[in-house]
């Protein structure tokens, strides 16, 4: 049996609009893709690379190496755990490289035994559920455009930690009546005043608030969630499996992603602790194309909520994979992670 061949593309993602989060703006994100072939199909994932991750496009390059000089990839009809699991050892605290390794396999394994990648996860079906479209900080002129960006979509997510954060609110409810949560990306740093915030969040209705403090500071993100009248969900103080008991206590729940959490078997991990615990699970990206966001897809019927538009934010997006209809999250009937290469997979710029 031979191995199978790796190859891997450098890719810059361009955003529709300038993005900008309390931590900062940009116009672009730089991803890497990994294609594993072998028996005439290629399958295919993702590393997406946001400046804030401690991952590059050097490190995920230099970890796509250690594996091909390293492990052995062979398929066969049985699901690829066991080469997952000596990729994870080999890499260590390297996720996004992982993820793009394993959603690679994945793809591949589901096309080659006809299953869509839920079911090669053991998921029975997935049940549609409604996504958000993220609105970044900006000016009544951006938040204006965002909206009307987000005629796919039933529902809402306002990034905040502004210097006028309660105008970007209002100025929301000027153009849409649609409902909307709000995220903070560690952007507030008083406790009181973000517990205040929480309150008064509720009474305009937003339906969740996602890390209003640094991803450090439990004890204080506690005493928000003690009292606050909409769920507490934190994202950059949960990477991995091991961090949910930490955070249990401090929150009603989590965000998970795929470039945080290694891909989506431990994504999968990361829920069913997360639910045993009683803790709410939201499953979200970081501005991925269509072949991370429609592999995290397959998770969503296992989640409270969904952020997983990442396809709707950019403009050159390479794969044709989920969609958006009505609000709601459909995969295409396809195996494996159910994407499509829209003509040749080429590295752009860096």
């Amino acid at each position: 049996m031979s191995s199978a061949t790796i190859r891997c593309y450098p890719y810059r993602l361009q955003f529709r609009r300038p993005f900008r989060i309390a931590a900062g703006s940009r116009t672009h994100t730089d991803s890497i893709y990994v294609s594993i072939e072998q028996y005439g199909k290629i399958g295919y994932g993702e590393a997406a690379l946001p400046p804030y991750l401690q991952e590059n496009t050097l490190s995920v390059m230099a970890a796509i190496a250690r594996v091909k000089n390293s492990i052995s990839i062979q398929t066969s009809d049985e699901p690829p755990i066991k080469t997952i699991h000596a990729i994870k050892a080999l890499l260590g605290d390297q996720p996004a490289a992982i993820a793009a390794l394993e959603l690679a396999m994945w793809d591949l394994h589901g096309q080659l035994v006809h299953q869509p990648l839920y079911q090669c996860l053991g998921i029975e079906q997935v049940i549609p559920v409604q996504s958000t479209y993220t609105i970044g900080i900006g000016d009544e002129s951006d938040i204006r455009q965002s909206v009307a960006d987000a005629h796919h979509f039933a529902l809402l997510k306002l990034k905040l930690g502004s210097s006028d954060d309660k105008k970007a609110v209002k100025t929301l409810k000027q153009f849409t009546d649609k409902p909307f949560c709000v995220d903070v990306n560690q952007g507030w740093n008083d406790w009181r005043q973000a517990s205040d915030m929480a309150f008064w969040l509720h009474e305009q209705g937003a339906f969740l608030l996602e890390q209003p403090l640094p991803k450090h500071r439990l004890d204080d993100i506690a005493r928000i969630a003690e009292n606050s009248p909409i769920p507490i969900i934190l994202d950059e103080s949960v990477r991995r499996f091991s961090d949910i008991r930490t955070v249990y206590g401090a929150c009603q729940g989590i965000n998970i992603k795929l470039m945080k959490s290694g891909g989506v078997v431990e994504a999968k991990q990361m829920i069913a602790l997360a639910r045993e615990l009683g803790m709410k699970v939201l499953v979200g990206c970081m501005s991925e194309s269509s072949c991370a966001v429609s592999a995290a897809a397959h998770l969503s019927g296992l989640c409270d909520w969904a952020d997983l538009d990442g396809p709707y934010l950019i403009v050159n997006d390479p794969f044709d994979g989920v969609k958006i209809d009505k609000g709601y999250i459909h995969l295409p009937n396809k195996n494996g992670i159910g994407i499509e290469l829209r003509g040749k997979l080429e590295a752009t710029s860096q």
